[in-house]
Order: structure tokens, then C-alpha cells, then sequence
């Protein structure tokens, strides 16, 4: 951990000003997954003794279902399409998105079943929880499942502020979601 730079004073002491500056108890960090469902940030806290930068991923439980359901069915097609790759959907010169070619919707349709079927057995469950990795290159790692309905300010608020003062109580209930079919 000596080289680690999330347990340096002088790092740990810049994200405290730079959280200052914000007037919150944390820092985004800039990507282009943070959304209201998922949410990457800085902030401080003590590992083992000694203040560290904690460097978390916080999501809905409702987005972590949505890609175990994804990655399940996408493990299905590779079996039934040995040949399977991710679907890339490309863009003509106006922008519009090209038809897909025969195999291609016949993947898709066949993936859409799939993961139709995985959310009516309810084969997916999770629940809340907080996964601590000592082993990264900066601070501690925190991986959060919440089940909240969105990753909003005052949830990072209330979970630093939890987590921090060792009060953070995560609801044991097994939970599995239906998609939207609206969205």
C-alpha cells in the first residue's frame, strides 16, 4: 500500500479542497457511464486505521438486474450462435442507424426472447450491497448496489455519511425487476 497514492496526505488533502470547493462531501468522476442509475466518485474516508480516498461505484439495483439479465442472455445466444459477437449498431453518413442483416435480427429477436424469458422466471435476483477491493492502483475501490431509484446527490450524501460513521444498514431482501416496456 506504500505506493498506493489514495493513502498519501497530500492527495487525500487536495480532494478535501476540491470537495470544499463544491460544498459536498465527494468528487465525480468525469466518465461517460454516470447517469442517474450509476454514479463513479471520490471521496474520503479510513481503511484499516488510515484515511484514505475511496474511489466508488454506486448504482440502482435496478441496473445491475438489467446486466446480469443482459450478460445471462448474451452467454444463451453464444451457445445457440457460436459466431455471436456483441451487436454494433452503425450510423450511414446522415447519422441514421443501418439495418441490421439477416443473422444479425435473428440474434437480436432470439436475445430479446431470451432475456424476456430470464425476467418472467425471475432467474435474476440481487440485493444491496457493498463490495470493498483494497487491490487497485488508487484508494480503496467500493462497488455499491443500492436500491434506490436513481444515483441522485442526496443518496451519495447519505451513503458516504453512513458508511463513514460505520451506520450504513444495506436491506437483505432478494429482489428481481421487469423492464419497462414503455422505456
Amino acid at each position: 500500500m506504500q505506493s498506493n497514492q489514495g493513502f498519501d496526505p497530500q492527495e487525500i488533502e487536495e480532494l478535501r479542497k476540491e470537495m470544499a470547493e463544491k460544498g459536498q462531501s465527494y468528487v465525480v468522476i468525469d466518465s461517460e457511464d454516470n447517469s442517474e442509475d450509476f454514479m463513479n466518485f471520490f471521496f474520503i474516508g479510513v481503511y484499516e486505521g488510515r484515511e484514505v480516498i475511496y474511489d466508488a461505484a454506486i448504482y440502482t439495483l435496478k441496473l445491475q438486474h438489467s446486466s446480469e439479465i443482459y450478460e445471462l442472455a448474451e452467454h444463451q445466444v453464444a451457445k445457440k450462435y457460436p459466431n455471436y459477437k456483441s451487436i454494433v449498431y452503425e450510423e450511414d453518413e446522415n447519422g441514421d442507424i443501418e439495418p441490421l442483416n439477416d443473422q444479425e435480427e435473428e440474434i437480436g429477436l432470439y436475445m430479446t426472447e431470451v432475456m424476456d424469458e430470464l425476467e418472467e422466471d425471475e432467474a435474476v435476483k440481487v440485493q444491496e450491497h457493498v463490495d470493498v477491493d483494497p487491490n487497485i492502483d488508487y484508494g480503496i475501490g467500493l462497488d455499491v448496489g443500492l436500491n434506490v431509484d436513481q444515483i441522485n446527490p442526496k443518496v451519495i450524501e447519505k451513503f458516504i455519511k453512513e458508511f463513514n460513521e460505520d451506520t450504513l444498514k444495506l436491506d437483505p431482501t432478494h429482489y428481481s425487476f421487469q423492464f419497462d416496456e414503455d422505456a
